[in-house]
């Protein structure tokens, strides 16, 4: 039974800094601006113009000779409704592996393929290790820990051909993609061109779990980007196993 004294988690609500309803915030970014009184002024005014009213430059440091990084603190006059924000809510059970490794034998009958990468120029594998790898992220064994699942962790700067090639080779249940590099949205791009060769590649009902995670994805865009799946920061192996498995098993039942 909820407590009636408690308050509302979907009020609105305003930034806290130093005292309850303040609306105070602290922001962070570089100018292009070698580091001086002008530099500085330039990022309050910045400040200013995006609603920080007044604006304090608490910190000013060079980054090399021509930019200068800030940090402005100061108050907004935003209010925040909780109640209209749209998140991805997990809908699954979180499994313990043990779970899991049933959950996949009595679905299959076989052990389950699951082929991960990082594809395009992204070398960055700290993310798809911590998923598949056995010594896993967060407390928790990787994929490759689980009984009834094949690990193929193919690594680094993966092409998309190369990606759907093995993942019809191995006869993949699962595809998970991993991107970090996001300068001018090549995870998207990547994502994007990765989930047209799917779709290309195999008839709609044959083509393995596409899921893809980093820590700039938003998760509510699995749809526009054609995946069944994306993860955000903080993932841990246990969340990708449930949502595979759960996924799997919905899909036997249909």
């Amino acid at each position: 039974m909820s407590d009636p004294t408690a308050p509302d988690p979907l009020r609105p609500v305003v930034p806290y800094g130093d005292t309850t309803g303040d609306a105070m915030v602290q922001i962070s970014f570089t100018l292009p601006m070698p580091h001086s009184k002008i530099a500085e002024g330039s990022a309050q005014q910045l400040a200013n113009k995006m609603g920080m009213d007044p604006a304090l430059v608490v910190h000013a440091k060079p980054m090399g000779p021509d930019f200068t990084f800030f940090v402005v603190y100061g108050r907004v006059n935003h209010v925040v409704d909780p109640s209209i924000v749209q998140v991805v809510e997990r809908d699954y059970p979180l499994l313990t592996p043990k779970e899991v490794n049933a959950a996949v034998k009595r679905s299959l009958r076989r052990r389950l393929t699951v082929v991960g990468a990082c594809i395009g120029t992204d070398a960055h594998t700290v993310g798809i290790d911590a998923i598949l790898n056995i010594k896993g992220f967060a407390g928790e064994k990787g994929l490759e820990y689980y009984r009834e699942l094949k690990v193929v962790n193919l690594g680094a700067q993966v092409s998309v051909p190369q990606l759907v090639e093995r993942a019809r080779a191995e006869r993949a249940d699962a595809v998970l993609v991993s991107q970090v590099v996001t300068q001018r949205d090549a995870h998207l791009l990547n994502t994007r061109e990765m989930s047209a060769a799917f779709r290309e590649s195999y008839p709609s009902d044959k083509r393995p779990l596409l899921i893809v995670g980093g820590p700039r994805f938003d998760e509510n865009m699995a749809g526009e980007l054609g995946v069944d799946r994306v993860f955000g920061r903080g993932t841990t192996p246990g969340e990708v196993a449930s949502f595979i498995a759960h996924r799997l098993a919905a899909t036997k039942v249909a």
